[in-house]
């Protein structure tokens, strides 16, 4: 395909690993940080797609920034952030339609570890929208051997698949630092996607898409890996560090911390039974330790599958 100009907001190491594989197959690539000399609407100027890699907290701030800019009335938005706004619980992309109008938004999201990414060792994403239009051409521009990119008419169950299991990355840290054994951490993660399903559906999300690449791929990445920021808060709880200083020694943000608090909001007021969930919120808010988490989860009341 022709060269694209791509403008991505936030230069973390999500943002600028989505940027050198659009670069790498030869787009022409802007990175924006709030720290960078490079004013916001010098990047998006022009910019046939605008990729958001910032974290949950930055997203309605730099949207709202974004709104008053003058983008191209073609430009494709592409949110690559994972998490839920603390006060609306809206995700990512609904901030986002908001702020670009009738604009295309796309929801980038997998199991895409960084790290293992930019060693060029092979991988999977996929990408969402009700343009469907939009995101194959957002395919084509990441499409490479190491980098393969399915798209997805469910936007809504990929970005919720890739925000839930975050908090299921926090519990099965927690399971292999008490070093509870396969055994458990297998049924912690089939019971996880269950919770997951059960809210996304509730949310509007197809099931079927939890399935896939952004909810069962991600899952199984992220609790499975230390390179994961969130399999690292809960490993370290289960090593009795205190919250606080696990979060000041990681290497960005833990979206799971702030997801928890708000998927439990939501859970409380549609009525949703979420058990691992609101342990970990217990857990997070030091009002229980990791082993009396364990035993309140063992010991609940016997019931089908």
């Amino acid at each position: 395909m022709a060269p694209t100009r791509l403008a991505v907001i936030g230069a973390g190491m999500w943002g600028s690993t989505l940027g050198q594989l659009a670069a790498h197959n030869g787009h022409h690539v802007s990175l924006w940080s709030r720290h960078g000399d490079r004013s916001l609407a010098e990047t998006v100027a022009d910019a046939e797609i605008l990729l958001s890699a910032v974290s949950m907290k930055g997203v309605r701030p730099v949207a709202s920034q974004v709104r008053d800019l003058p983008i191209r009335p073609d430009a494709i938005l592409v949110t690559a952030t994972k998490g839920l706004d603390p006060e609306t619980t809206c995700t990512p992309s609904t901030i986002w339609q908001d702020a670009v109008g009738d604009r295309p938004v796309v929801v980038l999201a997998g199991p895409n570890l960084s790290k293992e990414i930019q060693q060029g060792l092979p991988a999977a994403t996929v990408v969402a929208s009700t343009d469907f239009g939009a995101a194959e051409r957002v395919q084509g521009i990441f499409s490479s051997m190491d980098f393969r990119v399915y798209t997805n008419r469910d936007p809504l169950g990929v970005e919720l698949g890739g925000t839930l299991k975050n908090v299921m990355a926090i519990a099965a840290g927690v399971c292999d630092g008490l070093q509870l054994g396969t055994n458990a951490k297998a049924a912690l993660l089939t019971r996880g996607l269950a919770e997951m399903i059960r809210i996304g559906s509730d949310w509007g999300a197809q099931v079927e898409t939890f399935y896939g690449l952004s909810g069962l791929g991600d899952l199984l990445a992220t609790c499975n890996s230390p390179l994961s920021r969130n399999y690292q808060v809960g490993y370290q709880l289960a090593r009795d560090r205190g919250l606080p200083e696990i979060l000041a020694d990681l290497e960005g943000t833990a979206e799971g911390v702030n997801t928890t608090a708000v998927l439990l909001d939501r859970a409380r007021r549609r009525d949703i039974s979420m058990p691992i969930s609101y342990q970990v919120g217990l857990l997070l808010d030091g009002s229980i330790t990791p082993k009396a988490a364990l035993e309140a989860l063992m010991g609940r009341e016997s019931k089908p599958e």
